[in-house]
């Protein structure tokens, strides 16, 4: 399997003859050579790991798996219990979590399984977040009657996109978190997001076959409950469901072998899914023909296990992740942290205590303590704030989480005045904050733009329009030095642009060219994916000219909304007798005084010059001024008469 681009890419400047292989899914032919530095860092680590088994078999430390049964994690296992247990006790194993890409952001429900693998990697094992680019276009029959409606290319590079930067998001946090629980990184940490698109767009239906095709039997799979259920209650079950199972068996096998993920961790409804991949991981290692490649398989502490963590539902029965019959999306533009840390503040006082132990890294010790505050007031609803502070700084980091715990005080507290919540204006989302931009403070990531700019007008532009330049000549700067990206097929020149795979998410320098040039990165001829720095993106999606002026919105450049517009508007408005000399001279400063702060903002300032057409119309609006009010105050003398 040849290595993921984007790891590639992080380690530096990648030469245009890899970046061509990367792009056909082929491996580059340079070698990659290991340093004696890092076998040596390998050795001392595995040392240290042996060392602390030993410690945990004698009583000194936990066992890491019991800590996990302990906060309520693992509802059902593939593999006994005491063979993880010994397994997580003597190895440095990985484990990875799944996510389809079905919708354009990650909800709450899906912070459940991922919160064990953030646990594992505190404690030094490798962990593997799976963005399931490949295995979204089947979708997954589990628990479902009728098939899953096909999902467009569009939707499918917008929800891919911004679960990959969501996910990012949340290994930073959880960063944060661990150092703020005093857990002191080591180089052995290991965490990774991949996308199984990388090796399903070159991997041969026969290879596949022949690795684990003898291993796959038709019985066990109609005889699952869910595969039942949907052949005699449901549409039936497709031959591309009936592969999902298969495909994600794949997934764990190029895992296990690249990168030793030994575990996979799932939602309860995942149970069948691991098993049967557990028996697929196994015949793809002892299907390996060539015996320099062939994998280890001595004993049971060689072979792939699992675990299922429980379904969550409130006292009430209501499925834990839904409010009013909608998803609490972890995306703050869909639900906003006021609303996040809403939802966890409002939880049952029966629930609240299992919530701290899933949902947050804190100690059971001071969970116990929490639960002991919460008994002595329950009106004050101690724990529930805590387990919402919790949650929103692990989501949105510990700045989002203050000023929403604020909020909440400020609007609910007893006889506190009712504050207004901070609403944002048009196009105040896509402003860049004031410092480095970082996964928490990033701006809004979707956006729509009319056709006339992204088919007409030039790429830098678009970069102004879309805010990830401070202006037309910033974006032509940026466009210049290649400090932009378009999402597409990398390596390519200037005049041979393509846009890149919907389902796999690769990068390419924005240059200096025609619009036509543009034109050839849409994916699937509406949507446009930019990028400025490490986390400033934005997703595009063109509508028509009309759609947009239907919207109301505005964006930073468009035609007529300009200065000159507005004096021209101020002339004509003055003349036809709708507005006074000195409501036109506050519009006027207005503008200037937002233009000013505009400017104040900027990374990168410019000299700003007047036009002699600007020039030359301020000098009319003020004899136009002079004028009106002449006649108004002489008016005003005749009526004193």
């Amino acid at each position: 399997m040849a290595p993921s681009l984007a790891l590639a890419l992080s380690r530096g400047a990648v030469c245009r003859s890899c970046l061509v292989a990367y792009a056909k899914g082929l491996a580059p032919t340079q070698p990659r050579h290991i340093s004696t530095g890092w076998l040596r860092k390998t050795a001392d680590a595995e040392a240290q790991w042996q060392k602390r088994a030993q410690e945990i078999k004698d009583g000194k430390h936990p066992n890491f798996f019991e800590m996990l049964e302990e906060r309520g994690y693992v509802k059902d296992t593939a593999g006994s219990r005491e063979t993880i247990r010994e397994l997580m006790r003597t190895k440095r194993i990985g484990a990875y979590v799944g996510v389809d890409p079905t919708a354009s952001s990650l909800h709450v429900g899906h912070l459940l399984p991922l919160m064990p693998l953030f646990w594992m990697y505190m404690h030094g094992y490798g962990a593997h977040t799976l963005v399931g680019g490949s295995t979204v276009k089947i979708g997954d029959p589990t628990d479902r009657l009728k098939d899953r409606d096909p999902i467009g290319s569009a939707d499918l590079a917008m929800n891919v996109t911004k679960i990959h930067f969501q996910m990012k998001k949340l290994w930073t946090n959880v960063e944060e978190q661990a150092r703020r629980y005093g857990y002191k990184k080591e180089w052995a940490w290991k965490r990774a997001v991949v996308n199984n698109n990388v090796w399903w767009n070159k991997t041969p239906m026969l290879e596949v076959l022949k690795r684990i095709g003898s291993a796959i039997r038709i019985g066990p799979m109609l005889s699952r409950d869910t595969v039942k259920r949907k052949m005699t209650e449901g549409d039936g079950v497709s031959f591309a469901e009936f592969s999902y199972p298969i495909m994600q068996g794949w997934d764990w096998w190029m895992l296990f072998s690249k990168q030793n993920v030994q575990m996979q961790i799932g939602g309860s409804d995942q149970y069948g899914n691991i098993i049967t991949g557990v028996e697929l991981v196994k015949a793809a290692r002892d299907n390996e023909t060539d015996p320099d490649q062939r994998m280890p398989a001595e004993s049971v502490f060689d072979d792939p296990v699992g675990f299922t963590v429980p379904l969550l539902t409130d006292s009430s029965g209501v499925k834990f992740g839904k409010s009013a019959g909608n998803a609490v999306w972890l995306d703050n533009f869909m639900t906003t942290t006021f609303d996040l840390y809403g939802y966890f503040v409002r939880r049952p006082d029966a629930d609240v205590e299992n919530l701290l132990r899933l949902f947050t890294f804190m100690p059971l010790k001071e969970v116990q303590q929490v639960m002991a505050e919460q008994m002595e007031d329950p009106s004050k609803r101690v724990a529930q704030h805590r387990l919402a502070y919790e949650v929103v700084t692990l989501v949105h980091g510990e700045a989002a989480a203050k000023q929403a715990r604020e909020e909440h005080q400020r609007m609910y507290s007893k006889g506190g005045a009712s504050i207004p919540l901070v609403t944002r204006g048009q196009g105040e989302e896509y402003a860049a904050a004031e410092g480095p931009t970082t996964p928490n403070n990033a701006p809004r990531i979707d956006m729509i733009l009319p056709e006339s700019l992204i088919m007409g007008k030039s790429i830098s532009r678009i970069l102004f329009a879309a805010g990830l330049s401070s202006s037309v000549k910033d974006g032509h700067r940026l466009a210049l030095q290649q400090g932009a990206y378009v999402a597409g097929k990398p390596g390519r020149a200037v005049g041979h642009g393509q846009a890149m795979d919907p389902a796999q998410l690769t990068w390419n320098p924005i240059k200096l060219w025609f619009p036509q040039e543009t034109q050839k990165y849409l994916i699937d001829g509406q949507l446009l994916i930019l990028r400025k720095g490490k986390h400033n993106v934005r997703i595009i999606r063109m509508v028509s000219d009309e759609e947009y002026k239907a919207s109301g919105q505005k964006y930073p450049g468009q035609p007529f909304t300009g200065r000159l517009r507005a004096i021209r508007e101020a002339m004509d408005a003055l003349k036809a007798g709708n507005t006074t000399p000195q409501e036109v001279r506050e519009t006027l400063l207005n503008e200037a005084e937002m233009d000013e702060e505009d400017e104040k903002s900027a990374a990168i300032k410019f000299p700003k010059e007047k036009s002699s057409e600007e020039t030359k119309l301020e000098a009319q609006l003020e004899e136009l001024l002079k004028e009106v009010e002449s006649k108004r105050d002489d008016s005003k003398q005749e009526a004193s008469f």
